[in-house]
């Protein structure tokens, strides 16, 4: 009978424990402080690296706009940008379902500078609530404050278009989950252009590249892995593409590609020539936004590449695609 009771003492106590870490995260969770007090002056210097900000390196206009995914890279279509409604849900893999806003004034006019500021670099809205990481927000994080402050006034720009925007809903227990992956903001001096892999580095940071070429284990970076390609997008009618390897190895990676090759890789859908062919079912496709990409600088593709080159190869071979029928004849 002492044994018993010794057992349902230690059972309450771990139940009393779960229960005060689910309050916990329910309740005091996340934590990253109030909105910082901030007036963005929209200088038209500012608004204009903005504008090259959220369209060609950090593309925020890319999931917060329809994508076109009948054709290749899935162009943004033009009535919808800005006003969110891309949605990611279980069909991609996604726990739950997730719609991305509405960031032109109609969708953000009432919001502070401030308030702002807190949702892109932390990823906690105004009602103190965290958003799924879709929008890589622990990269946005250590973007320059000049930086955060240039997409700020870049987006009360934009022509306001209202949308019925439905509200995001995550499955049990990532509901929980996401409380705990806010931090708080963590900005980064923006190198001088001049220091080459440091500003690369940073582009490479703010551009989240990381968060897609790195394979995962349960939500995090497997270790070692840094870049190494893997990480999975199901794409409905499709399959499944697998971002590439951009570590330097040679045999896997980008390690024998020329600068004017990486470059080019970019640039070939800058052309004003070119246009999204159409993809059929089973088709490669991909959801790297190339003809946001592709408005990126020459300068700063040449400092991403040299960072590239800079960082530790990994020997990984990567399937970038399957085909729909081919996972379904698997089942």
């Amino acid at each position: 009978m002492k044994i018993l009771k010794i057992l349902g003492i230690l059972a309450l106590t771990v139940l009393l424990l779960i229960a005060g870490a689910t309050l916990y995260v329910s309740y005091a969770l996340p934590n990253v402080g109030e909105p910082k007090e901030l007036t963005v002056t929209p200088t038209p210097e500012l608004i204009q690296r903005g504008a090259y900000l959220a369209n060609s390196v950090a593309v925020c206009m890319d999931c917060h706009s329809k994508r076109d995914f009948s054709k290749f890279s899935g162009p943004i279509t033009a009535a919808s940008f800005g006003t969110g409604g891309d949605v990611f849900d279980h069909n991609l893999g996604f726990p739950g379902v997730f719609t991305a806003k509405n960031i032109t004034p109609a969708g953000i006019g009432d919001w502070t500078d401030g308030e702002l500021y807190r949702l892109i670099t932390t990823g906690v809205t105004r009602e103190g609530k965290p958003i799924f990481p879709v929008m890589p927000y622990t990269s946005y994080g250590k973007m320059a404050d000049e930086d955060v402050q240039a997409i700020i006034a870049y987006l009360r720009t934009l022509p306001a278009k209202s949308s019925e925007i439905p509200p995001s809903k995550a499955d049990f227990p990532m509901n929980l989950i996401m409380k705990t992956i806010p931090k708080p903001a963590d900005p980064q001096p923006l190198p001088d252009r001049s220091d080459v892999l440091a500003y690369g580095k940073y582009l490479t940071t703010i551009a989240a590249c990381a968060d897609c070429h790195t394979p995962q284990d349960k939500g995090a970076p497997i270790e070692g892995m840094h870049l190494a390609g893997g990480f999975e997008f199901k794409l409905p009618g499709f399959g499944v593409v697998r971002s590439a390897n951009i570590t330097p190895d040679t045999r896997y990676g980008i390690g024998s590609w020329t600068e004017d090759f990486f470059v080019q890789r970019f640039k070939q859908y800058a052309d004003s020539t070119y246009q999204p062919h159409q993809i059929a079912a089973n088709e490669f496709q991909t959801v790297m936004p190339w003809l946001m990409y592709a408005t990126m600088e020459e300068e700063d593709l040449k400092a991403i590449y040299q960072y590239l080159k800079s960082v530790d190869p990994v020997g990984q071979e990567v399937v970038r695609f399957t085909p729909e029928s081919e996972l379904l004849a698997m089942e």
